[in-house]
């Protein structure tokens, strides 16, 4: 028997408000996301990507429809299940890097070890470990302040990963930076999700939604479509 996809959502709605002020974000969402996948989502403001990414982060239920994660019905989860599916599954990368400023690289990395209660032995060494991950081992001991932007965003990433989640959740990870350190931070994401990682991103630019394997375009609450990324229709055809 093959493998089940390692995400769907089915008939996913989502309704905002109620009476005549309800806003229906999502108008029946049908996404199926493969194990190891790198999925772009795009689309306009307004166009229920972002809600989306908040019910695959487990941040929001839907209203209706089946949300599956490795088989198991999510929107059926109570909030402490979904914050335990969250807290061992789901590694987050954000827009704003988010890192507390007077914190070092990797007191920054071991925060959500801290939150889980590990001991400080076994903090630092996944810490450094993720560090090292997106090569930023010899900057361990640097403050925020210390670092170009697409250090911090690395550092992001780093924390992330600590957990070593199945799937790692970026929103707009490439919005603070300039074109080169976009470049790095898309290249350090295509290389682990080919160690492994599933990656989940939303964005808006073109560029960096072409190092994706698959790019879903929403519009108006709903997929209007989905697509191979450039790299990956350029890698099949070698």
């Amino acid at each position: 028997m093959s493998q089940a996809p390692l995400i769907e959502l089915v008939g996913i709605t989502k309704t905002f408000g109620e009476g005549a002020a309800a806003f229906q974000a999502l108008k029946g969402v049908d996404v199926t996301i493969e194990r190891g996948d790198f999925v772009a989502i795009m689309g306009p403001s307004g166009s229920g990507k972002s809600t989306t990414m908040n019910i695959l982060g487990c941040l929001d239920v839907p209203t209706a429809g089946i949300f599956r994660f490795r088989g198991v019905e999510v929107q059926s989860l109570n909030r402490d299940q979904r914050s335990l599916l969250r807290r061992r599954y789901l590694g987050f990368v954000f827009q704003g890097f988010n890192l507390l400023s007077r914190t070092t690289a990797i007191e920054n990395v071991e925060l959500p070890l801290l939150y889980r209660g590990e001991s400080k032995k076994a903090r630092r060494a996944a810490a450094m470990h993720s560090l090292d991950q997106v090569g930023l081992g010899p900057w361990a001991d640097h403050t925020p302040a210390e670092l170009s932007g697409g250090q911090q965003q690395r550092v992001a990433i780093a924390r992330a990963l600590v957990t070593q989640p199945d799937v790692l959740l970026a929103d707009e990870p490439t919005g603070n930076l300039d074109t080169e350190r976009s470049i790095e931070i898309m290249e350090l994401l295509t290389r682990l999700n080919r160690e492994g990682i599933t990656i989940l991103m939303v964005t808006h630019e073109k560029e960096m939604a072409a190092f994706a394997n698959t790019i879903v375009h929403f519009r108006d609450g709903l997929v209007e479509s989905v697509e191979r990324g450039n790299l990956a229709k350029a890698e099949a055809a070698r």
